[in-house]
């Protein structure tokens, strides 16, 4: 039988369907927009609601990381670049293939039925009952064990964003 709405699991699905198109409406957006103060937005949205999968993963600590470090940092980043770039959008170079919209469709289709087929066949496990309670000594615990690689990634996204950063303040607006 299926939770009904007004339940806890009903209410929890709508807010998991919430989220995943948060998730996919940032990511179209993203992708479509002319303009790309718009597309750093579009990417902004999305990466709230990875985080917000992410939180519904019962992954906290990678949620706040994505909120931290991707929608804080690396769309800064991105709204600098913006701001420094050429102001005049009609210098656009190169040509628009008329295959590649088509083809991308394609292309991410077969990836969500690929995705689909294999989430039908896989056998999910319960996920444990034990939370951790936050507090610092399981948090430092969870940084140097579980979210060791995580950490670590999050400061290599970190340097690249400011060098980015960098470079870009540094070069500056072509003079036209």
């Amino acid at each position: 039988m299926h939770p009904v709405i007004n339940s806890a699991e009903g209410l929890a699905g709508v807010v998991f369907l919430v989220t995943l198109l948060t998730t996919a409406a940032g990511a179209l957006i993203a992708t479509t927009a002319v303009r790309t103060i718009r597309a750093v937005a579009g990417l902004a949205l999305c990466f709230i609601g990875v985080a917000g999968i992410y939180y519904f993963l019962q992954s906290p600590f990678v949620a706040l990381m994505e909120m931290l470090i991707y929608v804080g940092a690396v769309c800064v980043v991105l709204v600098f670049a913006v701001m420094l770039a050429e102001p005049h959008p009609e210098k656009q170079v190169g040509n628009i293939n008329p295959l590649g919209g088509p083809l991308g469709l394609g292309v991410g289709a077969l990836l969500a039925w690929a995705l689909i087929a294999l989430g039908r066949q896989t056998v999910w496990t319960a996920a444990p009952t034990r939370l951790n309670d936050g507090s610092m000594p399981e948090l430092g615990h969870a940084l140097l064990t579980t979210y060791s690689m995580v950490f670590e990634l999050v400061s290599v996204v970190l340097l690249v964003a400011i060098i980015g950063a960098l470079v870009l303040g540094r070069a500056g607006r072509s003079k036209a």
